[in-house]
C-alpha cells in the first residue's frame, strides 16, 4: 500500500511504495530533500514533487529522476496532464500517476491538475477549461525541455480537457517537398514546388494521446445518459430543471444554456467555430481513446462515454474479459463515423429536440477517429462504484480498476 505524508511547515511531500519495486531500488517523493544513496543500491530513483509559489492549491508535477554513477539522464520530454472530474482533486489520480511513472520513469512528467477541484467544478466547462489551459502553459514554462503532450481525463474532466485543448491549439505551417524524388522541376516556381502542411500543436508541443474515462461527451440530458434516472423522462426533466444546483456546469451538462442566443456549449464544442477549433484540436492528437463503463456506472451512460448511438453498442452478453485485463471486455479500433446528413445548428436554435442536439454532437465528435474501450466490472464487489473504480480514485475501495489503468499504460503512445 502507498502512504503519503505531508510535513507541516516544511512544504514537502514524502511518498513511498513498497509493492512492485525491484530489489535494491527505493522510491521517494520530495520537494527539498533526497535520501543519500545506499551503498548496496546500484542506483536510486527519486520521484520528485516539484512545487512552486504558483502551486498554492497543491497541484504538482511528478517525475522520476534517475542517477547512475552520479550522471543524470536527460529530463523527460513527454508531459502527461491528468484531469479530475466533478468535486474531484489531483489526488484522485495518485494511483494512476505512480503506475505511469513506474512504467515510463525516464520519459514522462505527470502533472495532476488542481486548478479545478472541489466546488470549483461548478463554475462551468468554459471557465474550467480556461483555467486548465493557463495551468498547462505554466507547467510547460517550468519544463522547457518538453516536446510532447498527452491528456488523461476522468468524467467531467474529459469535457474540461476538450475545451482546454481548443484554447491551447495552434496551427504551424511547414513547407514540405512533394512526394517522389524530393526534387522540384526546373519549370516550377519555389512556391509551387513546395506544398504547405498544417500541423497542430497543443501549448507548443506535439499532441500524442487524448484519453477520456467515463466522460459525458454528449451531456447528461435525456436518452438514458444518466443511468440513475432509469430512462424515465419525468426524472430527466426534473433533473434538467434542477441543474442550477450544479451551477453553470449543470446548465452545460443538461444542455440548458443558451448564452447570447448561441447553441448549448457542448454542441458548440462538437465543431470548429469562432476562435476555438474544438475538432481540429482533437484531430491534432495521434491517438484518441474513450474508456467507458458498459454497466453499473450510475452517473455517466455507456453511449455518452463511448461516443456511440444506442444501436451501435455491443451486446453485453457477448462481452468477455481476458486474463491480463479481466475488466476490459471489448476494444474497438480507431475509426471515424460513417458520413451522414449533417444536422444544422440553426435547427437546434429553432427548438428541435434533445435527440437532434445529441446527433449533432455525435457526428461532430466522431468526424475524427476514436478507439473505444469497454469496461465491465461484472462479478466485482466494486461494480456499483464503477464510475470511480474505472479511475481507481481510491485504491482501497476501487482497486479492481487497476487492470484498466494497466491497459491504458500498455497502449500509451510515446
Amino acid at each position: 500500500m502507498a502512504s503519503m505524508e505531508v510535513n507541516g511547515g516544511s512544504g514537502s511531500v514524502v511518498e513511498s511504495e513498497d509493492r512492485g519495486l525491484d530489489k535494491g531500488k527505493s522510491e521517494t517523493m520530495t520537494t527539498k530533500k533526497k535520501k543519500k544513496k545506499s551503498p548496496k543500491s546500484s542506483y536510486m530513483r527519486t520521484l520528485s514533487c516539484l512545487m512552486t509559489e504558483e502551486d498554492e492549491k497543491g497541484n504538482f508535477d511528478m517525475q522520476v529522476e534517475t542517477n547512475i554513477g552520479g550522471d543524470s539522464t536527460p529530463p523527460p520530454t513527454h508531459l502527461v496532464v491528468m484531469v479530475n472530474g466533478i468535486i474531484g482533486s489531483a489526488h484522485n489520480w495518485k494511483y494512476a500517476a505512480k503506475q505511469f511513472l513506474r512504467k515510463y520513469p525516464k520519459d514522462v512528467i505527470v502533472h495532476c491538475s488542481e486548478s479545478n477541484s472541489s466546488l470549483l467544478t461548478f463554475d462551468g466547462v468554459d471557465v474550467m477549461g480556461d483555467r486548465l489551459a493557463d495551468e498547462v502553459l505554466s507547467v510547460v514554462k517550468r519544463h522547457p525541455g518538453l516536446q510532447k503532450i498527452s491528456f488523461i481525463s476522468h468524467s467531467l474532466g474529459g469535457l474540461i480537457a476538450r475545451y482546454a485543448i481548443a484554447r491551447l491549439y495552434k496551427q504551424d505551417v511547414t513547407g514540405e517537398l512533394p512526394q517522389g524524388n524530393g526534387e522540384c522541376k526546373n519549370n516550377e516556381s519555389g512556391d509551387r514546388c513546395r506544398k504547405e502542411k498544417f500541423k497542430g500543436k497543443i501549448a507548443g508541443l506535439e499532441p500524442v494521446n487524448f484519453i477520456t474515462s467515463a466522460s459525458p461527451h454528449l451531456g447528461s440530458r435525456g436518452h438514458k445518459q444518466v443511468p440513475a434516472f432509469c430512462g424515465f423522462h419525468t426524472l430527466e426533466k426534473v433533473a434538467a430543471r434542477s441543474s442550477w444546483f450544479l451551477g453553470r456546469t449543470g446548465k452545460h451538462l443538461f444542455l440548458t444554456d443558451n448564452d447570447e442566443g448561441k447553441p448549448p456549449l457542448l454542441v458548440q464544442m462538437a465543431s470548429d467555430g469562432g476562435d476555438l477549433k474544438f475538432i481540429s484540436a482533437l484531430r491534432s492528437f495521434r491517438h484518441r481513446v474513450a474508456y467507458a463503463n458498459a454497466r453499473f456506472d450510475h452517473l455517466v451512460g455507456w453511449s455518452t462515454s463511448s461516443l456511440r448511438r444506442s444501436n451501435e453498442l455491443p451486446k453485453r452478453k457477448h462481452l468477455k474479459g481476458n486474463g491480463k485485463y479481466p475488466h476490459i471486455v471489448n476494444v474497438e479500433t480507431e475509426k471515424t463515423a460513417t458520413p451522414q446528413r449533417k444536422v444544422l445548428l440553426e435547427t437546434i436554435l429553432n427548438g428541435s429536440k434533445t435527440m437532434d442536439m445529441e446527433e449533432e454532437m455525435l457526428r461532430g465528435l466522431t468526424s475524427v477517429s476514436w478507439e473505444r474501450v469497454d469496461v465491465y466490472f461484472r462479478g466485482s464487489k466494486q461494480r456499483f462504484l464503477a464510475h470511480n473504480t474505472i479511475q481507481v480514485k481510491t485504491y482501497c475501495i476501487n482497486s479492481d480498476g487497476a487492470d484498466v489503468i494497466e491497459h491504458m499504460i500498455d497502449n500509451f503512445l510515446l
